[in-house]
């Protein structure tokens, strides 16, 4: 798996109720113009976070996204030597951060977010407890070991130092509806309850927009780049806690207002050696339909897929799961089986390339 190409290909059909899960400038959903109509639009960054979110929930490692870095390490630093004091601690992260080649300000923060493992915390302060010296190239080593799931798939840039990039090994595609949207607004007022019984009127009142859509949601994973970031267990393990994470989350925009939290209705899960496929192609002519946008939507789905055979190789494995009876794939029954058959699936393509080499 560390040497040939093999990606995960994940295609998602997922209806959202009235709703507004992701604003905005303005406050209202966010869009996007396709195939000549406006479609709702979910953008990637705020899926991510809602992933990066989940795993939280499930305990799946997860590194911590900030500008306090040099903060978060002086306090490593102190549990490893209780002795220093917190000058003397901040004066060894100012010079650990500095042969790192990240720079920090007057306040102790990077100039960036900088996206870091918990794990390469602790071992950064352990190294430099050990070593008086900072050798360069020992700190990046450190820097790019022990990486948590969401900095092995979603990646880092270091504008200060490039060395210390990670590479993505996981593309997550803006969610758009299948569909043409009209923007909508709720206009809302609100009483006061302690409002004297001669007063009439409202306290407070307002619009607040919103859309309701049937999305496509794409994403992929490089199983080889997410190996070289991990390990081959830790990629199989991480590849399936993203892919049931991916499809159980839902960024949380105004979700207390309306309670929009759904699940996919159609889930095709593709293993290929060859290239990744992003299927929207499949809504660039958009659906129209009096009787519901999933059932068409699927059908379009699977025809774009089908017509994907024109080009490329047959993927190692094709699974879905949905309540519709699929006509491209094997059918599985629950979110288990298919975390399963994955796990299986990506099992044997190690198998296989260990016995050829």
């Amino acid at each position: 798996m560390t040497s040939k190409n093999l990606y995960i290909d994940l295609n998602v059909l997922q209806t959202v109720p009235s709703s507004n899960i992701n604003r905005d400038d303005t406050g209202a959903p966010k869009t996007a113009l396709y195939g000549g109509v406006m479609r709702a639009r979910v953008s990637s960054q705020s899926w991510k976070h809602a992933v990066r979110k989940e795993f939280k929930n499930d305990n799946v490692s997860v590194g911590t996204r900030t500008k306090t870095a040099p903060t978060l390490l002086a306090t490593e630093l102190q549990k490893c030597d209780a002795t220093l004091d917190d000058a003397a601690a901040m004066k060894k992260v100012t010079e650990i951060f500095k042969a790192a080649g990240i720079k920090i300000n007057k306040d102790n923060e990077t100039g960036a977010l900088l996206l870091i493992s918990h794990g390469q915390l602790s071992k950064l302060a352990q190294y430099a407890i050990d070593n008086e010296e900072l050798d360069k190239k020992e700190l990046k080593k450190v820097l790019k070991g022990d990486q948590s799931l969401d900095l092995a798939l979603f990646g880092r840039m270091v504008a200060d130092n490039p060395e210390l990039n990670v590479d993505a090994s996981a593309q997550v595609a803006h969610a758009i509806s299948t569909h043409e949207v009209v923007p909508e607004y709720d206009y809302f007022t609100a009483l006061d309850d302690e409002q004297p019984k001669d007063t009439t009127g409202a306290a407070m009142l307002g619009t607040i927009d919103f859309n309701s859509a049937t999305l496509y949601r794409y994403a992929n994973l490089n199983m080889t780049e997410l190996s070289h970031n991990l390990n081959e267990t830790d990629a199989i393990q991480g590849a399936t806690a993203f892919i049931k994470d991916f499809l159980l989350s839902m960024p949380s925009g105004k979700q207390n207002t309306f309670a929009n939290k759904t699940l996919p209705s159609y889930v095709m899960v593709t293993l290929r050696t060859d290239t990744p496929v992003n299927l929207v192609s499949a809504f660039e002519e958009p659906v129209t339909s009096s009787n519901g946008y999933v059932t068409p939507s699927i059908k379009k789905l699977e025809a774009e897929y089908t017509a994907t055979r024109q080009f490329l190789a047959q993927p190692l494995e094709n699974l879905i799961l949905s309540k519709n009876e699929s006509q491209v794939g094997k059918q599985v029954t629950n979110l288990d089986e298919l975390l399963a058959q994955v796990t299986e699936a990506l099992s044997k393509a190690v198998q296989d390339e260990n016995i050829n080499d």
